[in-house]
């Protein structure tokens, strides 16, 4: 059985930082890609990050881009979450996201077939 569990979220002031984690169980990490994605109150889920299949590249919205960083521990099974320099519109649920690499935009949502429980990110002034 394929589970995705995200580590607790929290809150933050501008500025601060936080690092997400999510284990991954069930599966070969090798044979899927990963992202992370959110859900800000009232708006639709989007990419947020992603790692290619090996882990090798990157991908990042450009809201994001320059502030938060991806990144997997293969021995662990791991995928972190880093979120520097947080601002009030960071505020979301954050979700992990595993699922074969089809040939899909890696911010689509419907490209994952597994998602984490999500966990709640409140970034204040």
């Amino acid at each position: 059985q394929v589970q995705l569990v995200e580590s607790a979220g929290g809150s933050v002031q501008i500025g601060g930082s936080l690092r997400l984690s999510c284990v991954a169980s069930g599966y070969s990490r090798f044979n899927y890609c990963m992202a992370w994605f959110r859900q800000p109150p009232g708006k639709a889920r989007e990419g947020v990050a992603a790692l290619n299949f090996d882990g090798t590249v990157s991908y990042y919205s450009d809201p994001v881009a320059g502030r938060f960083t991806i990144s997997q521990d293969n021995a662990k099974n791991t995928l972190n979450l880093q979120m520097n320099s947080l601002k009030l519109e960071d505020t979301a649920m954050y979700y992990c996201a595993a699922g074969p690499c089809l040939a899909k935009a890696w911010y689509s949502p419907s490209r994952y077939t597994y998602w984490g429980q999500g966990t709640q990110v409140t970034v204040s002034s």
